[in-house]
């Protein structure tokens, strides 16, 4: 009976972290997907965006059956937040989608590296979350790398704090809707399609315009702006439920470390002394956060068998 229960909870984890491994692929190679259609406009590409994300979270939905959740989350008391929520998101993938284009996909990833340590100061603001010295230090070498790439640019990152802290935000706000995540997605984007199809037939009747770009291979390429949104979400959602926090949490850095590479490798940005000094302060203070994280995981789990039944 033992064997056979290891066997299934081995089973659950490999699937976890494969559903994981995918939706941080997905999520890490999306620059790819941006640039192949920089010849659209980034307002352009971000309501198609919006607009074919409904049909993909709709059947999503319907796979899992939990058309309840869809209904409370309509209900005011969830809407008011999802509203905002759907804003935040909304000015996170536009920002994303210009950054991109503009060739600082190198920034984008830094504000996504960026992000675990504001959820952590976010905890301590909003929910009195008290931090450990190892997270001070971590926070405070952060700070020295973003000081750093600030000096780089010539100016304040504001890409990459735009970006780690509407998505940090967005984090606090769905942490206090106890929604399920499919439900929640498919409500902001309800949410956001009207302003998404009144720019697009706008811009459809001026006299550059147009409803689904060049035509072509556009037409198949925005219509998988969709699920290309909605599936590493479900699929996290998947992951989620399977790992445990400490393994969620190291996968996370594959994303902004999947743009980091594709910026530098693949789309050639410039990547000097100054930004390695930057990003290597970054990847310190993530090193020390997430070895922090680990050490006090283990010590709750040693604390929690301590107090079990003898």
């Amino acid at each position: 009976m033992a064997r056979a229960t290891g066997a299934r909870m081995q089973s659950t984890q490999r699937f976890g972290f494969l559903v994981g491994l995918a939706a941080y692929l997905i999520w890490g190679s999306l620059p790819l997907y941006i640039r192949a259609m920089r010849h659209i406009l980034p307002q352009e590409l971000l309501a198609h965006r919006v607009i074919w994300s409904v049909p993909a979270a709709l059947i999503l939905i319907a796979v899992a059956r939990n058309w309840n959740d869809v209904r409370l989350a309509f209900r005011w008391k969830t809407l008011r937040w999802l509203l905002i929520s759907s804003v935040l998101i909304g000015s996170n993938w536009a920002m994303y989608i210009w950054a991109v284009n503009a060739d600082r996909t190198l920034e984008a990833s830094l504000g996504y590296y960026i992000n675990p340590l504001v959820n952590v100061l976010f905890g301590m603001v909003l929910f009195a979350e008290r931090l450990r010295p190892a997270q001070w230090v971590a926070v405070g070498i952060a700070v020295v790398g973003v000081a750093v790439m600030a000096s780089a640019l010539g100016q304040v990152p504001w890409v990459a704090l735009f970006l780690c802290f509407t998505f940090g935000i967005y984090a606090v706000i769905r942490k206090k809707v106890v929604i399920d995540s499919r439900a929640g997605f498919f409500a902001e984007v309800v949410v956001l399609v009207p302003f998404a199809l009144g720019w697009l037939a706008w811009f459809a009747g001026q006299p550059d315009g147009r409803l689904m770009g060049e035509g072509g291979m556009d037409v198949p390429l925005l219509m998988a702006a969709g699920p290309i949104t909605a599936v590493p979400l479900i699929l996290f959602a998947l992951a989620a439920k399977r790992l445990r926090l400490s393994t969620i949490g190291m996968m996370q850095y594959i994303g902004p470390t999947l743009q980091f590479l594709i910026a530098v490798l693949v789309f050639h940005e410039t990547f000097g002394p100054t930004h390695a000094i930057a990003f290597g302060c970054i990847w310190a203070a993530l090193v020390v956060f997430t070895v922090d994280s680990l050490v006090g995981e283990a010590r709750a789990r040693r604390l929690a068998r301590s107090a079990g039944p003898a």
